[in-house]
This record gives C-alpha cells, structure tokens and sequence, in this order.
C-alpha cells in the first residue's frame, strides 16, 4: 500500500528536524521543502523558489506540516486555503517571542510577526515544543524587561487549537559512557557565537574565574568569535560532529544550559542522555527537562549562581544523579513518546488513521 504524502516545510534542517523527517517517514511520503532562509540577502529569491515549489509538489498532498513560523510559513498558508489542505505549524522557541534587550526573537519584526500572525489564525493547529511558548514569564535574566512572552500574549486572539507536544530525543544515539571516565569538576556548554550571551556565555565565564580548579569547555565557539578575559580553565572546541559532541558529553561531569529563553532544550537532553548531570536557568521548560537530575539557578547572577555549583561540586550522590538524568529523560522526552503523541494529533485534526 502507497504511503499518504505530506510537505514539510522548514527553514533549516537541525538534528531535532531530521528526527521529525525520519519518523514521518514510518508513515508518510515526505516531500520536503527547504531553502536557506538563513541568508537573509536570499530571502525575495526563497519567497520566489518556494512558491514554485509548493506550486509543483502540492498535488497529491494531504496535509502541510511547517517546521518554525516564519516567512516560509505564507505559502504554506495561502496554498493550503486554496487547494483545501490543513497545515499544522510547529513552534520552537523564536517563533513565540520578542525580546529586544537580547535582540531574540522573531516577533521583533514587524514584518515577520504579521506573517506569523497571518498563518498562526489560518494554521488548522499549532503544536509547540513545550509549554512556555503558550504564554511564561521570564524571570531569570534581570537584563529582560520584556517579561511576558508566547503565543498568547503576542496574538491575544488567537483561537487556533494548541497542542503542545514535546521534542523527542533519540536514546540509542545518546548514550551512556562504556568506561565512566568523566573529567573531575567539568562543565560542558553547547552554543553558537551569536548565541553566546541568550544562552549564558557570559556568565559562565564568570563562574569559571571564581573556580580556576574545575574545567569549563564551549561547544560550538571558537575563541576568536567573542571577546573574553583568557583563562586556563576555559576551553573553546568549535564546531562539534554529533560524534565527537557525544564524546563530550561523556566526558563532562555537568552540563550548563544558562539560556535567558529556551523554547525546549535539545542540547540539554542529549547531554542528560550521556549521564551529564544538568546545571538549567530557571526559565521556560528548562526546570522541568532538569526534575531532580539535577540543579537550577533561579537569576542570572554570580551571586545566584555560586551557591548552585558549590552545591553540585559537593554533591555525595554524582553516580546517582548522573543515572537519574538519562532515566528522566527516558521516561519524558523519548523519540517514542513524540512519535506517539504527533500521529494521535495528526490522525486526529484530519481525521484519518495513519497507523494500518
């Protein structure tokens, strides 16, 4: 029997996206549409390719999944009015907010944010990653006045049904070390440069100058790309192969996710995977992915901060906790569990069983 096909529309192709092609597969013939749309000087040329492309592969379709709103999320919009097609959007993190102190957000622009306005009312369903992008409030980073975010504190109203499914991670790739050999007092950040202060770079680098004894290593950051006081606890591994980050992960006692705003936290639940015991910012879903595997630090302070890691550096159950994370994350976030959830509610808004 021929598999039902369905566009998935994303701007980008992350692991967490690959994931969601591989799993739609089991079920769906998946014709994917991606163009850079993260070359903003290729964005006319990506409205223009991507009409044609909806143009030619919206035959035969029976539904339209975007992957982030966005831009690419219009046509997705438009052509699903006029050729009776739902379109489901899931949300991740940007596509719900407007937080100009730390230039983060998509809603920022006005632009942008009438488009997600415009697919959002139109969308059959929204199905964010967690539950902060329905509405939270930010009370981590005293830099942020801005406090109030989500879809419904930006599009008051906004009667589209949501339905928040959360991400799945993959725990046969993220795996426990065979030889528990952990660098003794190390931390492990995973960011982009021009992530380095929304996910708490610049705090970390503080803490590493109150404690030169342990090691803190940056994933994805090359000293060159921020400036910064060099010390010798402080290590910059570039860019990372999934392999060679799983490495890491293995290595690293603690794993830091310090984020001012985290739509979910993929990074944290791989490193939680390979038995990194997670140091999260009380923000967003991140003390949730954390539950008591863990530590939280409640405000974006050194002085919020310092009792956290000495409590984590001197705690007498490590082993344990490093156990606890991958079992939380496990009985919480598993591929399974996404995979699940996803099919009942597409099954359910079409009306259709996907499952033979």
């Amino acid at each position: 029997m021929s598999l039902t096909k369905i566009l998935y529309i994303t701007p980008s192709m992350q692991s967490f996206v690959k994931s969601d092609i591989k799993m739609l597969s089991e079920y769906f013939r998946v014709q994917v549409i991606n163009q850079p749309w993260g070359n903003k000087k290729l964005a006319p040329l990506n409205f223009i390719r991507q009409f044609f492309d909806m143009l030619f592969n919206i035959s035969g379709s029976r539904f339209i999944l975007v992957n982030f709103g966005g831009y690419w999320a219009f046509w997705a919009t438009i052509f699903g009015k006029v050729f009776f097609k739902k379109v489901f959007i899931i949300t991740h993190g940007t596509d719900c907010a407007s937080i100009p102190e730390i230039n983060y957000g998509s809603l920022r622009i006005s632009l942008l944010k009438r488009i997600c306005d415009f697919s959002y009312r139109r969308a059959a369903a929204i199905f964010p990653v967690s539950e902060s992008l329905i509405e939270t409030e930010l009370l981590f980073d005293p830099e942020i006045t801005s406090k109030k975010q989500g879809l419904h504190h930006h599009f008051p109203k906004l009667e589209t049904p949501t339905e928040v499914i959360y991400n799945g991670l993959d725990e046969n790739q993220w795996t426990l070390p065979t030889h528990n050999k952990r660098i003794r007092n190390s931390f492990l950040a995973v960011m982009s440069p021009s992530q380095f202060t929304l996910k708490g770079g610049d705090l970390i680098l503080e803490i590493a100058k109150k404690y030169p004894n342990c090691s803190f290593y940056f994933a994805g950051v090359q000293p060159s790309a921020i400036a910064f006081e060099n010390t010798d606890n402080v290590h910059f591994l570039g860019f990372l192969s999934p392999e060679e980050l799983k490495t890491w992960y293995q290595k690293c006692e603690f794993y830091f996710q310090l984020s001012s705003f985290e739509g979910f936290g993929c990074a944290l639940c791989e490193a939680m995977l390979c038995g990194a015991i997670p140091i999260g910012a009380h923000t967003n879903h991140i003390p949730n992915i954390v539950g008591d595997s863990g530590f939280i630090i409640r405000k974006k302070s050194l002085e919020a901060a310092i009792p956290i890691i000495d409590k984590a550096l001197n705690a007498p159950n490590k082993d344990l906790l490093s156990i606890n994370s991958r079992l939380h994350i496990q009985a919480n976030y598993s591929l399974a569990r996404r995979k699940k959830n996803l099919i009942e509610s597409l099954e359910r808004f079409t009306g259709e069983s996907y499952t033979h």
